[in-house]
Formats: structure tokens, C-alpha cells, sequence
């Protein structure tokens, strides 16, 4: 087992560490911790209780991984865990917490790139391939979909969605979920057209971009999207559109779907 571990780091006894391991001066591994495979800890990083973290992860100095969190009702003995996946980098001062529910989880998923002071709150779910830019944050149970963008100050209220592969400029602030495929901005925040650059670089062209964009129009006239080919894309937006909202999105209600 090839481990290079600073002498100034602490690690909780029952800490389970796999090969490849770097762990730099005063970072502290707390209880009920697993780490996968050429994970890479900076100075002064810190990953609390019950977090299993897989392969290739890097945190910055000062991340700290599995707070507490921030719910008054919450009690310290409660057992919640943060699960991370593979390859993501957290930049200085990323946080995230684990889950407010007893056995609950925060998820965060693979090949994610969270900047500098962002934040994931309890009980989120992040999906894969995310970026997160300096100063994002998300309240409770926020779920964020796959290939998303977030711009730098964006902050999030509880409970909304972020459907995969939209954009959201930065300052935006959000209290209404985020429909798939699109740009949204401005205060209040709104919905103007399809995260055209971010689709393309997805290899979302061609046919396939155009079915969306027919879709985006049925959307702001609140018509029916089952007269469209049923891409994988449109498959997704009418299971995302049929998940009842806490919140309500901004605009485009009163959709039929397939």
C-alpha cells in the first residue's frame, strides 16, 4: 500500500485508505471515512465523519468535506453520510455537508470541478461532469442534473431542481427549479433560450438540437411536446417535467406531456 502522508496529519483510527493515497501538512481524516484510490488531500483540508469519497479525488487546501448541517432540528448524533465519486476536483474553501436524515445521503457524482468557497448543503444530489464556479451555493435538497454550469455567486433556495445540461449566470438567484437544456439569468431569473455552446459541446447537434428547439417553443406556448420525436433528449425533459416541483418553475407551466 503506497501511502505518502505529512507527519502534521491527522487520521482517525478506523479510517479506511486505499493505495495511492496523498495526504498533505496538518490535513485531519475524522471517523468514518473511506477513501478510494489516488485521492490527493492539500494543506489543511479536512474531511469529517461519514463520508466515502471513490477514486482520484482532489480537495484544495482548506476544502472540508462533511460538515454538520446547517438545520437547527439537526442533532449531532444523528448518522448521515456524504458519498462523492470519482475524480472531482474542490478547490480552497468548497464545502459540503452531509445529510440531515438519519442513514440520509448527500450525493455528489463524478468528473466535477467545484471552485473556490462553493457549497453543496445537506441532503443534495449533484450529478456528474458539474461545475460549479467561485462563490456558488446551494440551500437543502437542492437537486443539480448532470453537465450543468453554474456561474460564479449563484445561489440556490431549497429544494429547487437544476435539470442536466443548463447554464446559469452568475448572480443569478434562484427559488424556482431550472428547466433541462437551457439559459437561465437575470433577477428575477427566467428562462431565455437553450444552452446552445454547452449542447453543442455535449455532441447535442444537428437533428437532435433542433427537436430541442422545437420543444423550447411548444414549452413558451405551453403546447403539447408528445408531436415531437421522442430523442433521448425529449424522453428526459418529459420524465424531468412530470417529477411534481416543490418549487415551481420559472415560467413555461401548464405543459402537456407525452
Amino acid at each position: 500500500m503506497a501511502q505518502n502522508i505529512h507527519p502534521t496529519a491527522y487520521i482517525a483510527p478506523n479510517v479506511s485508505l486505499a493505495e495511492n493515497i496523498n495526504i498533505g501538512p496538518f490535513a485531519v481524516i475524522e471517523e468514518h471515512v473511506t477513501l478510494a484510490d489516488n485521492c490527493q488531500l492539500g494543506a489543511h483540508s479536512v474531511i469529517q465523519s461519514y463520508v466515502k469519497m471513490g477514486a482520484g479525488n482532489v480537495l484544495h487546501p482548506h476544502a472540508v468535506l462533511g460538515g454538520l448541517p446547517q438545520d437547527t432540528s439537526f442533532k449531532s448524533e444523528t448518522v448521515s453520510w456524504l458519498e462523492i465519486g470519482k475524480n472531482n476536483v474542490f478547490r480552497e474553501g468548497f464545502t459540503a455537508h452531509r445529510s440531515s436524515i438519519e442513514g440520509g445521503v448527500t450525493s455528489i457524482g463524478s468528473d466535477c470541478f467545484f471552485m473556490h468557497n462553493s457549497h453543496v448543503a445537506h441532503d443534495c444530489v449533484v450529478g456528474n461532469n458539474t461545475i460549479f464556479a467561485n462563490n456558488v451555493a446551494i440551500g437543502g435538497h437542492v437537486e443539480v442534473g448532470e453537465n450543468v454550469f453554474m456561474g460564479g455567486a449563484v445561489v440556490v433556495h431549497q429544494f429547487c431542481r437544476i435539470g442536466s445540461y443548463a447554464i446559469v449566470q452568475g448572480t443569478t438567484g434562484l427559488n424556482k427549479d431550472v428547466i433541462p437544456f437551457m439559459l437561465i439569468a437575470g433577477r428575477p431569473a427566467k428562462h431565455y433560450r437553450l444552452n446552445s455552446v454547452g449542447l453543442r459541446r455535449a455532441g447535442i447537434k444537428g437533428d437532435r438540437y433542433k427537436v430541442l428547439s422545437a420543444a423550447f417553443r411548444l414549452l413558451k406556448s405551453k403546447g403539447d411536446l408528445s408531436e415531437l420525436e421522442q430523442t433521448e433528449e425529449i424522453k428526459y425533459l418529459n420524465q424531468w417535467l412530470a417529477v411534481k416541483s416543490d418549487r415551481g418553475s420559472h415560467g413555461f407551466i401548464e405543459v402537456t406531456l407525452v
